[in-house]
């Protein structure tokens, strides 16, 4: 053992590893080292030294090496219900990630809450029902809730009570249903007879596209179908029913760090937008 291997290691000279040891001796009121010619021996407490602080020196090598592979700074992992994913929350992603280049963005498509509850996951974008009493919330949006099919079949609707020769197609997950959006146009919906269920709104929407019938979806799933022409909003709504909203949630000690703060100021203000966009939108 020689105090020059440890300064070519270090990239300093002998001398200051020497001068820097002798300090370290004189702040411990022990000798580490037995001084012999072109050699150096660790005493009976130099050894205790070095035992007890090894492993500390091997977990900061480690978590050096770990920190230094790393491109980014920060993985922020969103997991967010399907469909808004899909719909709304992608083609809006790139602003966000355009702001915050060193954050390394994870979606998790998934509505089941075991999923959505995972250590790792930062945050959520989900469906109201599903926010627990644990979590810090924010109202993202309200849907606005419409009737849409596919251009074939729009001909054969020119008002509400056409809907009742038509198949209706429910998301089974909506607060907002068939049924109190017929009730608040005047229509008796005790005479439709016939319906297609879905667990999910992106399918009910390819349904729709498709001319499986008509279904009852919020604007803000359905509105890049109607953006490139694969559905239509059949006629002047008489109603338009918002009783449903998407709410963005972490648990406290997340929602106080800065990457999910970041995140949520980002997604709240692109929301705010959408909503003055979509109030200014006809039916």
């Amino acid at each position: 053992m020689r105090f020059k291997a440890a300064a070519e290691e270090l990239h300093v000279t002998p001398s200051a590893v020497s001068h820097a040891v002798a300090a370290l001796e004189q702040a411990l009121g022990v000798k580490l080292f037995h001084r012999r010619v072109r050699r150096l021996l660790l005493t009976d407490a130099g050894k205790t030294y070095f035992d007890r602080l090894r492993p500390a020196f091997e977990e900061i090598a480690a978590a050096t090496r770990q920190i230094s592979t790393r491109q980014r700074a920060d993985t922020l992992t969103i997991a967010s219900a399907p469909a808004f994913a899909r719909a709304w929350l992608m083609p809006r992603l790139k602003a966000f990630l355009d702001d915050y280049p060193d954050i390394e963005v994870r979606i998790r498509a998934t509505s089941d809450p075991i999923e959505m509850n995972a250590d790792d996951v930062d945050a959520i974008v989900l469906y109201e029902r599903a926010v627990g009493p644990d979590f810090v919330a924010d109202r993202l949006m309200t849907e606005d809730m419409v009737p849409v099919c596919s251009p074939a079949l729009c001909g054969q609707l020119k008002n509400p009570e056409d809907l009742l020769h038509q198949t209706l197609i429910y998301t089974e997950t909506k607060v907002v249903t068939w049924s109190m959006w017929l009730k608040a146009a005047g229509i008796d919906s005790d005479h439709v007879h016939r319906g297609l269920r879905f667990n999910r709104a992106d399918l009910a929407l390819e349904a729709a596209k498709i001319s499986l019938g008509v279904a009852l979806e919020s604007r803000v799933l359905a509105d890049p179908h109607i953006a490139n022409g694969s559905l239509v909003i059949p006629f002047e709504a008489p109603v338009r029913l918002n009783e449903g909203s998407y709410f963005f949630a972490a648990r406290p000690a997340k929602a106080q760090l800065p990457k999910v703060d970041a995140f949520r100021t980002w997604i709240l203000e692109a929301a705010r937008k959408d909503a003055a966009n979509l109030r200014d939108a006809p039916a």
